[in-house]
């Protein structure tokens, strides 16, 4: 009878085939280590003051820039109006992106995929005047874009709206220039940088009748933190998707096809794995090589979606796999997805949740790069807790993961303790069996753990521009490449271990003598669960068949 390649793999090959995974993910964490960047910059800009033009507002080829021929006329080059109000009015916050370094002008690259920017306010601190701390903030905002080549003043338009939010500040610890100590604001998220040079123009509308602006006090100065994807690490990423991409689709076939030379159906883990397999597929497919050619304002929302697929699928076959080796159900017929129907909804509640919440908020922004979930304090307050919510699930399913794995090794201990009854071969058979099994489950761990902190992590560096809070936290490359390489040298071991091996067991022993083993390979304690029946037990007992 043919087992799996688990099973029936010599140990000096099976050793070189161990040391050579995790030598390929020494390389991984290396690569990040050494070769690419952090995976996120930020830039600072100060806001260049300029008076408004007349019509310009309205006018989608009229923009006001701060570099360049035919510049804005800055606040210092125009009499400032005696009026507050009117002065507000004339006011417009020119940002030009990306800034220049030692006088050379610098332009984006489309390795660097998205941009999101962050306002934070100077508010001039007066202790005559009494400052709301909660108020509301509109903002025009107008977004363009040129390229190489193109004159100074061609600018065309990308996007635009009519904002609010919320502005929260404290006059409790003031900032040694006497400014108040605001919140920051999310403005606006790009998914794609397919242009050279971005121009933002905000004003700050104020209205006596529609009472807005009115209480925001005398701004100083904006600043905008602009975070972009470095270059250098979507190049190193996208390099890993193209090295590990054609492998896995290889494997998968060869899997396959040793499945269907079988005389049987496919059993559900090895359907498992196949699903496992392709999910993988699809989340390694390149398809940042497109943006150098296309734009492509949705690939944040792709790459959500893959990676959610990816994560419902892993996190599924994580129950499967522990479940099918515990044998949950004593019955002959073929397992199927219907028996762990409690487990896989909770995943499946879980992963939907996060693909609406993320719709809500990256969908809308296909058509509105400046919403934002995070603009009122209502929509902030669900938006982080959704976020922490997400992550103590992640650390609940972990520890469910863990349970049900010790149960498996429970089963095993148990099962044990039936070798020494065995002939020498045999228990050497069994021994070696449960042993891989057993380095098997620690791996499915080791990967679990690591991928619930990479979901959080990823959780938390994406919200951490967005909610107001002074987190510092360093995310080396190291880590991101390590895990990705982790995913799929874990899912090309579990594939090629549990294909199906075209070795037989060995028929030195007689019929008799296998079954007598089996009998007291199967004999469970009094107080045992006898639902809970290894894989082994299955194994001796088709061996006695044949």
């Amino acid at each position: 009878m043919s087992g799996t390649i688990l099973e029936n793999l010599s140990g000096k090959k099976l050793s070189i085939l161990v040391a050579s995974l995790l030598f390929l993910q020494f390389l991984c964490f290396l690569l990040g280590g050494l070769i690419a960047p952090v995976p996120a910059s930020v830039q600072t800009i100060l806001a260049t003051i300029c008076k408004d033009v007349p019509g310009s507002h309205n006018d989608t080829s009229v923009w006001l820039y701060s570099r360049g021929d035919d510049r804005c006329q800055s606040l210092d080059h125009f009499d400032i109006e005696s009026d507050d109000m009117k002065m507000a009015n004339q006011i417009v916050f020119v940002f030009q992106m990306p800034l220049p370094r030692e006088g050379r002008q610098l332009d984006y690259s489309r390795w660097q995929q998205n941009l999101i920017g962050v306002l934070q306010t100077d508010i001039a601190f007066d202790a005559n005047v009494l400052h709301k701390p909660h108020t509301k903030m509109t903002i025009d905002a107008r977004l363009a874009y040129r390229n190489k080549g193109d004159a100074d003043q061609d600018w065309k338009y990308l996007a635009s709206s009519l904002e609010e939010r919320d502005l929260d500040c404290s006059a409790n610890n003031v900032t040694d220039d006497y400014l108040y100590n605001c919140n920051t604001i999310p403005l606006f998220e790009l998914g794609s940088l397919h242009h050279d040079y971005y121009l933002l123009n905000v004003r700050l509308p104020v209205d006596s009748e529609r009472r807005m602006n009115l209480d925001i006090g005398h701004i100083k100065d904006l600043h905008l933190s602009v975070i972009y994807q470095n270059g250098g690490f979507t190049k190193v990423w996208v390099s890993l998707k193209t090295v590990f991409l054609p492998f896995i689709v290889l494997i998968m076939a060869w899997f396959w096809q040793r499945v269907h030379l079988l005389q049987r159906k496919p059993a559900l883990l090895e359907e498992m794995l196949l699903a496992l397999g392709c999910a993988l597929t699809f989340l390694n497919m390149p398809f940042e090589y497109f943006t150098l050619f296309f734009d492509m304002p949705f690939m944040l929302l792709l790459s959500d979606i893959r990676q959610g697929v990816f994560y419902a699928t892993l996190l599924s076959f994580w129950l499967i796999f522990a479940g099918e080796h515990m044998l949950i159900q004593e019955t002959g017929e073929k397992s199927s997805l219907k028996t762990y129907w409690k487990h896989l909804s909770a995943v499946a509640v879980g992963c939907v949740s996060l693909f609406l919440f993320d719709m809500c908020e990256r969908g809308v922004q296909l058509r509105n790069p400046f919403y934002s979930i995070w603009v009122s304090k209502v929509g902030a307050n669900v938006a982080l807790g959704f976020i922490i919510l997400a992550g103590i699930s992640a650390g609940l399913y972990f520890f469910f993961l863990c349970y049900m794995i010790w149960k498996v090794f429970c089963n095993i201990n148990i099962k044990r303790t039936s070798l020494p009854s065995m002939s020498s071969a045999r228990r050497l058979h069994y021994e070696g069996i449960i042993y891989r099994f057993q380095f098997l489950m620690l791996a499915t761990l080791l990967c679990a753990a690591m991928t619930v902190i990479g979901f959080i992590i990823g959780q938390v560096s994406e919200g951490r521009w967005k909610w107001d809070d002074n987190i510092d936290l360093e995310f080396t490359s190291a880590f991101f490449t390590g895990v990705y390489g982790m995913w799929n040298i874990y899912i090309f071991a579990l594939i090629v271990l549990y294909a199906p091996s075209h070795k037989k067991w060995p028929t030195n022993e007689t019929t008799e003598n296998i079954m007598s083993e089996e009998i007291e390979f199967s004999n469970l304690p009094s107080d045992s669960n006898p639902s809970e029946i290894s894989s082994l037990t299955q194994f001796a007992r088709k061996a006695a068949q044949d």
